[in-house]
Parts: C-alpha cells; sequence; structure tokens
C-alpha cells in the first residue's frame, strides 16, 4: 500500500491526541524542548492506542491480544525500513525511529506490558511488579534518552530506577480505585498473605492493619528512586529540567504517602498548584533539586 498521508500530517494526528489523552507523560510539558515534541507525541499515541486495546471494553483477552499483535506486525514493518501503510501513528513512529535511531525493542517491551495487562492482574512478589515495570515504565525513560542522544549505561539504569519508582508510586495512589473499578491489585499478595490480610481489608475505611506491607513497600521504592536521581542532573537543558521535575514530583508524592496516618494511608494525596510551581522552581537549580531531594528521601 502506498503512503497518501505525509510525515507532518502524521506528527499532527499524534500531537492532537496526546494533548487530549495527557496524563503522565511528558508530551504537554512547557518544558519539553520543541524539538522532542513531535517525537514523543508519537511514541505517546503509540502507547496510548496499546493500551486502549489492552483496555477495550468487553472484548474477549483472545480479540485484545490479537489487537496487540498486529501493532507488533506493524513495529516489525518499521523495523525493517518497509511500513508503507496509511496509520498515522506508524507513519509518524517510523520517521521517529529512523531519525533518531530508536531500538524498536523498546516499543515492542511496551507491548509485553500490554499484553500482561490483558492476562494478568495480581502479582504475587515485589519481584514480579519489578518485572512488570521493566516492561511497563522503563522503555519510556529509556526511548527519551535515546531522542536525546546516545545515553550511557549509568544512564540507563538510573532511567530504570527512576520510571520504576514512578510506576511503582503511581500504583501506590490508586489501590483502591484499581481494585474497585479494574479488578487489578498491584500489591504483592504473598506479603499481604504473611499479615494475614486479604484483599478485603484493602477495601476498609481504616488501614492500620496495611501499613506493616505498605510502609515497606514505600521505603522499598525511596531505595529505588534514589538509585537514579541523580539522571537529571547529567542531562543539559530543558530536558534535563523536565527530568529532575518529574523525578522531584514523584518524590513528592512519595513523600506525602509515607507521612500520611496508619490509619489513613490509602489516601491518594494530591500536589497542588502551590507544590508544583514549587518542585518546577526546584528542579531549575541543580542546587536547589539536590537539597529538596536530600530532604525527601
Amino acid at each position: 500500500m502506498t503512503q497518501i498521508l505525509s510525515v507532518d500530517s502524521a506528527y499532527s494526528h499524534c500531537l492532537k491526541l496526546a494533548q487530549s489523552h495527557y496524563e503522565n507523560f511528558p508530551v504537554a510539558s512547557i518544558l519539553l524542548p520543541k524539538y522532542l515534541r513531535k517525537p514523543i507525541a508519537a511514541i505517546y499515541a503509540f502507547a496510548r492506542t496499546a493500551d486502549d486495546y489492552a483496555d477495550e471494553g468487553d472484548l474477549p483477552a483472545a480479540m485484545r491480544i490479537q489487537q496487540l499483535d498486529q501493532l507488533s506486525a506493524q513495529l516489525k514493518q518499521i523495523q525493517t525500513g518497509g511500513y508503507s501503510g496509511n496509520d498515522p501513528i506508524f507513519i509518524a513512529l517510523q520517521d521517529t525511529v529512523q531519525h533518531f535511531k530508536l531500538p524498536v525493542q523498546l516499543l515492542e517491551d511496551l507491548l509485553i506490558a500490554f499484553r500482561q495487562d490483558v492476562n494478568q492482574n495480581r502479582y504475587q512478589s515485589f519481584d514480579e511488579l519489578l518485572n512488570y515495570c521493566r516492561y511497563s515504565a522503563n522503555p519510556v525513560g529509556r526511548l527519551v534518552l535515546y531522542l536525546a542522544g546516545e545515553p550511557s549505561s549509568q544512564q540507563l539504569a538510573q532511567s530504570d530506577a527512576v520510571c520504576t519508582a514512578l510506576q511503582l508510586i503511581n500504583f501506590y495512589q490508586d489501590i483502591v480505585q484499581d481494585l474497585t473499578e479494574q479488578n487489578r491489585l498491584y500489591l504483592p499478595l504473598q506479603e499481604l498473605s504473611e499479615h494475614d490480610l486479604t484483599e478485603q481489608d484493602i477495601l476498609k475505611p481504616d488501614t492500620r492493619q496495611l501499613t506493616p506491607v505498605l510502609r515497606s513497600l514505600y521505603q522499598r521504592t525511596a531505595n529505588i528512586m534514589a538509585n537514579g536521581v541523580l539522571l537529571g542532573t547529567t542531562i543539559p537543558g530543558r530536558l534535563g529540567w523536565e527530568i529532575r521535575a518529574m523525578t522531584l514530583g514523584g518524590v513528592t508524592t512519595l513523600a506525602k504517602l509515607q507521612s500520611q496516618p496508619d490509619h489513613q494511608l490509602l489516601n491518594r494525596p494530591r500536589l497542588s498548584r502551590i507544590t508544583l510551581f514549587g518542585v518546577l522552581m526546584d528542579a531549575i537549580s541543580l542546587k536547589r533539586y539536590d537539597s529538596r531531594i536530600q530532604s525527601l528521601l
């Protein structure tokens, strides 16, 4: 099939999609360098589409997997430089992959996580959760680093730490919502069992029974984040500022989770506009950023 849609039109489609569905992906951030907005929008549009397939209404699991497999087949076409269809997301994505020499495997890794979303909604251990983050979150950070240049092995490891921690923090904010609305639980079942806890205990207004499990998870997540907080100090310019701001925002949210009283640990902490402005300001200066991180971790 011969492409009819132009690359510019394809990117415009991705930007509109990203701006209308913006969540935690740094598409609409004013901090992002202008040259990165289109490629990041293309990556986001791909991930958003795959996520929608994974959570596609009442479709049977087999059909959702089939849709994700179709995305995988299109990725393979991009990998061989042979995509010639008219899907604007893949037209833009192919241009991004070729221009920035992105490892296509990182995009395929995201699909592994989305397939897992279809087939698995419980996790036995913390290691299982970390493995999920390996595919659901870490590829995003790595892709951003590759857009900025050739990352070092240390930067990739730091990125993995930050992205894993941010994913876990996101889980901790939405434990009740994920369980009641999506029938998904991102807490290690083994650790709940060790404390004679069941899923019904999660829904109780008083969370004191959950304290040993949650506080242990919070501390482990803080330790993971500590391994990556210097990443944003190694990236110059506005992208470094963006990474520092996202990292500090996650650390601030985790600190709020840790500061909640034992009987209210499942309240969703929200960062006020004033707090978010403070995060942006603290992320500008390397000295202020380091000082703030040290005070929170």
